[in-house]
């Protein structure tokens, strides 16, 4: 992350060297959230993951207090926890937490399809569709669980909100870690690739109440399964 990397002088300054430990820059500091909310979001960091301040603080180019205020804004989003003498890791979402991700998932996205958008933002949702079905072709289960979260974020992109988009990333965020956690297979994907272009289709050509009712029926059954492989281990990748 070059950007970072250009923000704050002596990352890798350890303390007690002779050099003080900068001060946190709010600035810097929302956008290392934002990265590691991206990796979260990616599957690059796993539940239960520690993450490591040293390692960390090099790789973003930062201080110790700018990856610290990064971490705090994670763990008030509860995507990070923070552990007592033994440091920070990546949180580890159960059911009563999948229950709320979908709560938000159908008060957002369902409003988000009903009111359409651009030309340009739904052909990103088609767009997403197409990454999808190029990573099932190939049995990539990362590039189709990422091209998956794309989908539905290029959803809520229609509405031209940051605020929507920030809350949705978190969720999102939130959710693939649950994935993660749960070993969701190839085939948990899959079998919702035929419904995202039906949904596409349906925002293309101008059908957003179709689509969007489609949207909630499709995500009503997506909660029922995802509880069923959290309790029964159905869909699990062995």
């Amino acid at each position: 992350m070059e950007l970072l990397k250009t923000a704050e002088a002596d990352p890798g300054a350890e303390p007690g060297a002779g050099v003080p430990e900068k001060p946190a820059s709010t600035a810097v500091a929302a956008k290392v959230a934002a990265e590691l909310r991206r990796q979260l979001t990616d599957g690059r960091l796993k539940p239960g993951e520690r993450l490591s301040e040293p390692g960390l603080t090099k790789s973003l180019g930062v201080s110790r207090n700018t990856l610290r205020e990064a971490f705090a804004e994670l763990s008030s989003e509860r995507l990070v926890v923070r552990l007592p003498s033994r440091g920070v890791f990546v949180a580890s979402p159960g059911p009563a937490d999948l229950r709320d991700f979908y709560v938000v998932r159908r008060t957002v996205e369902v409003s988000a399809a009903r009111n359409g958008g651009t030309a340009e933002r739904i052909a990103a949702v088609g767009q997403a569709v197409g990454e999808g079905r190029a990573a099932a072709a190939s049995g990539d289960l990362n590039a189709l669980a990422t091209a998956n979260q794309r989908f539905h974020g290029a959803i809520v992109e229609m509405a031209e909100s940051d605020r929507l988009n920030s809350l949705m990333q978190q969720v999102l965020a939130e959710m693939r870690l649950f994935f993660h956690k749960e070993s969701v297979d190839v085939a948990f994907y899959t079998r919702y690739l035929q419904e995202n272009e039906l949904i596409a289709e349906a925002l293309s050509a101008g059908d957003f109440r179709g689509a969007s009712d489609m949207l909630l029926e499709y995500l009503r059954r997506s909660e029922d399964h995802l509880m069923s492989i959290y309790l029964y281990g159905e869909g699990r990748r062995d």
